[in-house]
């Protein structure tokens, strides 16, 4: 038989040779940004026309047009959520890990599985997966935070799931601040997964600045400049199991050293200005933006201002090192 008679009689049979395959190379993505200016005219115009009750949540997603899903990168997403002075997010649950860092206003609130946390500019609130978790705006001004969440993920697996609470609000069952005084102490959450999941937490914008100040340039990475990780509260490990969030330090005149990983990761310039070269172009940043490096993309970051720049991000190594599939080199 021939071997083009063979392969017809294969695909017939939804079936294909081996030989007819090539190893599948690494197809890159390109990198993106989005000016704040762009996504707070949007946030600004939501607000007046979109009202809470029309949808689960009043978000604008970041959509990188490099890329085959209707997302910010393969795997992660960030969205910027709007609510107004008296308005809450109903209460739901999914399958989907999430986190909040918020960038404009202050005195809501996020409640996750019975407690509290209240937001203001440059915390970070974990919303592990499948946990029941609602938002409050008791403040007179809006407020806008991140949502990161591993959607693009989860999605491919196609194991997406999701819940409405029987109410608006959750019941709160727990003191605010428990979280928190449970740092450092052996006793482990009572819920089920949570020990491997991680706890709900908020980490203080206060704590976080504090402790990049107090870390000597000569600690500093030579790809990132001073980088913290925000480690998972219960574990020590990552932040999350699908993602690590991370914050960075620029100091004023630096430029880091060239290099290149498999995990994907999404920006958000929570201070200054500089940029990041990417491949042979660059992304110019300042206050507000966002970017996305794409994995296995040479970068690098340069601050030539006069001021420091701070950079809050998300990335998926978590994964990557799970499944065996981190690599990273430097120039």
């Amino acid at each position: 038989m021939k071997i083009s008679e063979l392969n017809q009689e294969l695909e017939t049979k939804n079936m294909a040779g081996f030989w007819k395959t090539r190893v599948p190379l690494l197809r890159p993505e390109a990198p993106h940004l989005w000016k704040w200016k762009d996504v707070h005219d949007g946030l600004l115009k939501a607000k007046d026309s979109i009202g809470i009750e029309m949808a689960e949540r009043r978000a604008i997603r970041l959509i990188n047009p490099h890329v085959p899903v209707n997302s910010t990168s393969h795997t992660l997403q960030f969205t910027f959520s709007i609510v107004n002075p008296g308005e809450v997010a109903r209460a739901h649950r999914h399958n989907m890990a999430a986190i909040r860092f918020v960038v404009k206003g202050k005195g809501a609130c996020t409640n996750v599985e019975g407690e509290s946390f209240p937001m203001e500019e440059g915390d970070l609130i974990l919303t592990p997966n499948w946990t029941w978790h609602d938002h409050f705006n008791g403040s007179n001004e809006p407020i806008i935070w991140i949502d990161g969440l591993d959607g693009p993920l989860i999605q491919a697996f196609n194991v997406l799931f999701f819940e409405e609470y029987e109410k608006e609000q959750q019941t709160l069952t727990r003191r605010e601040g428990e979280s928190y005084n449970r740092l450092g102490f052996a006793r482990a959450p009572k819920a089920a997964g949570l020990e491997r999941r991680g706890l709900p937490f908020r980490y203080r914008w206060k704590d976080t600045h504090e402790a990049l100040k107090v870390i000597p340039d000569t600690e500093a990475d030579p790809h990132d400049g001073t980088l913290l990780r925000y480690i998972n509260p219960v574990n020590g490990g990552f932040t999350l199991p699908t993602m690590s969030c991370e914050v960075q330090l620029l100091n004023a005149g630096v430029t880091t050293r060239s290099h290149r990983h498999t995990s994907t990761v999404l920006y958000h310039v929570f201070k200054g200005k500089g940029r990041t070269l990417v491949g042979e172009g660059n992304l110019e940043w300042e206050k507000g933006d966002s970017f996305v490096i794409p994995l296995w993309q040479w970068h690098r970051h340069e601050n030539h201002s006069k001021e420091e720049a701070l950079l809050f991000s998300i990335n998926d190594r978590p994964i990557m090192e799970a499944l065996e599939l981190y690599r990273e080199e430097s120039q």
